[in-house]
């Protein structure tokens, strides 16, 4: 049994919405992941338990709660915790390093922090363990918190982007804009409860927002993909086909990463899925041959769905078909999804049919804007004066796209630097400010490039700031420290001066190609011996590409990511018959170790 979870009566918060499911479908499991699963009743009482206690700490309406947790069933329990005590939560990346956590928890503002990694020097007026060693929760009600006080205008998250100033910001997405989305795509794909949803996206990446609440207040089944199943193609698809997961949500670059395995292993994707949603990066259609030369347009449906975290994670939505790699013009984004809307301004005007223009995004989903970024806000939420709702604004996004004549869009690009990684979008300046902060770097300029399978790259130039320049390593330790590993770049390539445009601004297209000559790293260059390193090196340097790879060099030194890192894993398996997993490379990620690795559990496997 269900409840029409989003009627149209009003859209209330996201935790009421989760307590009527619960009451009819409390012994309907809920959660599955790494550990015990929860039913909707397992859920309620636990995160009814935390949010009690996050209110003794003080926290309630428009109150910020940090929340940095492994992929497990407790991280939804804590997310729905901080709703049902009031608060806001401010999703933090475990992977991100300790200097950017800690920027962004002050930012907030948020006085509390929920982890499982007590030990991270990170600051808070109450850290919460939930790892094992926190409070003794079982005092407490196990029904929620009455009067909290929170409504639908109340905030509901914070979730941090990339700023081209140096620093992240912030967005304040509130109740209304959620539950907007999900009333206006409810009837669109006919979600109900027996859908099941991954989490694949991290917590700190929007998508999660529409994945973990579309299956829970939809009296669905969420199944928390553990990040080393996510950073393999090959688990991933196990796990698609073992949980029966029905509603897939992927970046372009992910979905072809799992189109690949399947081609190369014979195995259908998910018997189960009924609906693919491509979100994060732009979509060329003719990326899509593949997949629809072996499957059917309709079973599952694939759904390319533009938006941006200011707008709460979709703003249009267009089913793709199989006609479309051969006649789509580029990346198609359809129509706007209900209750939200799309204008193409050229200026002050409104762009023709056929003409570029910047698009502007209004309707349910546009968020409160930026936090303790009056200005900023004030420049991208402007009042909207085509709505008739008074007070209501559109977010000018920063996107050119171009509509035609029947009505869909296609996407042509940003108007600024901005670009997007692996679905994370990313400032350029902002990596750009962290390498100069290095003492002998005097400028530095980071654009987008592709790599040999033709996803995107990140390549920074850089000028010396005199004495001995520092190498990639030392440029990607000082960046590590406060960036996370999707903007770090995969090439460095030293300039003795940037290439300026006659106005004195860097002149990006004048920006040489880097070579494939391997670069110059802190060890010194060794060349594989045994035949196992020798035909490790060979993949690696095609994968990457470099002319050569040392015994010594470290994998992503040379310019490799997890996507790279999964091609090569697969190409081993493949050529070498060697059980090669992502956790081994990423364990050893020097071809002296990767081959000792293999050697070692080849050995342990033996007769």
């Amino acid at each position: 049994m269900t409840v029409d979870a989003l009627p149209g009566g009003g859209p209330g918060t996201i935790h009421a919405w989760f307590a009527r499911q619960a009451a009819v479908r409390g012994e309907a499991v809920a959660v599955t992941g790494e550990g015990e699963p929860l039913t909707y009743a397992e859920l309620d009482r636990e995160s009814a338990r935390l949010a009690h206690h996050l209110r003794a700490l003080g926290v309630g309406p428009e109150v910020p709660v940090a929340v940095l947790l492994r992929r497990t069933p407790r991280l939804v329990v804590a997310l729905l915790a901080v709703l049902r005590a009031g608060g806001a939560y401010v999703p933090l990346d475990p992977a991100s390093p300790d200097d950017r956590l800690a920027y962004m928890i002050s930012d907030a503002g948020a006085g509390v922090l929920l982890t499982d990694d007590a030990l991270r020097p990170l600051d808070a007026r109450h850290v919460v363990d939930l790892g094992g060693g926190g409070p003794d929760l079982s005092a407490y009600p196990v029904t929620a918190p009455d009067g909290t006080g929170t409504g639908p205008d109340n905030l509901a998250y914070v979730i941090y982007t990339s700023g081209s100033t140096g620093a992240p910001k912030g967005v304040m997405v509130e109740h209304r804009n959620l539950t907007g989305l999900l009333r206006g795509t409810r009837d669109l794909f006919g979600f109900g409860p027996d859908d099941v949803w991954s989490l694949f996206a991290p917590a700190a990446f929007d998508v999660s927002v529409w994945e973990m609440w579309g299956a829970l207040l939809h009296g669905g089944r969420l199944v928390v993909v553990p990040d080393h199943v996510r950073r393999s193609p090959e688990d991933f698809h196990a796990l698609l086909g073992r949980e029966g997961v029905t509603v897939l949500n992927q970046t372009p670059a992910a979905f072809r990463q799992l189109v690949r395995f399947a081609e190369r292993s014979g195995a259908r994707v998910g018997p189960a899925l009924r609906l693919v949603v491509f979100a994060g990066e732009a979509l060329p259609p003719a990326t899509l041959r593949p997949w629809f030369a072996r499957h059917p347009d309709d079973r599952p449906v694939l759904v390319n769905m533009y938006g941006i975290t200011e707008t709460t994670v979709h703003s249009t939505y267009r089913r793709m078909t199989a006609g479309d790699p051969d006649t789509a013009p580029g990346s198609m984004i359809g129509e706007a999804i209900p209750g939200w809307t799309m204008r193409l301004l050229d200026g002050d005007r409104d762009a023709a049919a056929g003409e570029p223009g910047e698009l502007h995004v209004g309707g349910a989903g546009v968020a409160r804007g930026y936090l303790g970024r009056p200005g900023l806000t004030a420049e991208r939420f402007v009042p909207d004066p085509s709505s008739p709702v008074p007070g209501s604004r559109t977010y000018r996004s920063g996107d050119r796209a171009r509509r035609h004549s029947d009505g869909d869009h296609e996407y042509l690009g940003r108007l600024d630097h901005q670009v997007k990684i692996r679905g994370h979008r990313v400032e350029p300046g902002e990596i750009e400010a962290a390498l100069t902060r290095h003492p002998a770097v005097r400028e530095a300029v980071v654009v987008v490039g592709r790599d040999e399978a033709g996803e995107p790259r990140l390549v920074a130039y850089w000028v010396a700031a005199g004495g001995e320049p520092p190498g990639p390593s030392a440029l990607r330790g000082h960046l590590r420290r406060t960036l996370p590993e999707y903007m770090l770049p995969s090439l460095y390539v030293p300039l003795d001066r940037l290439p300026l445009t006659a106005n004195g601004k860097v002149d990006r297209a004048a920006l040489p190609a880097p070579g494939a000559a391997r670069p110059d790293l802190d060890v010194a260059f060794a060349a594989p011996a045994k035949p196992m390193e020798k035909a490790l090196a060979d993949i690696w340097a095609e994968a990457l590409p470099v002319d050569q790879v040392g015994l010594d060099d470290d994998f992503f030194e040379l310019g490799g990511q997890s996507m790279l890192a999964a091609q090569v894993v697969i190409a081993a398996r493949e050529r070498l018959g060697v059980p090669a997993s992502l956790r081994l490379l990423f364990d050893g990620p020097t071809v002296r170790e990767f081959a000792a690795a293999l050697e070692e559990t080849r050995t342990g496997e033996s007769p």
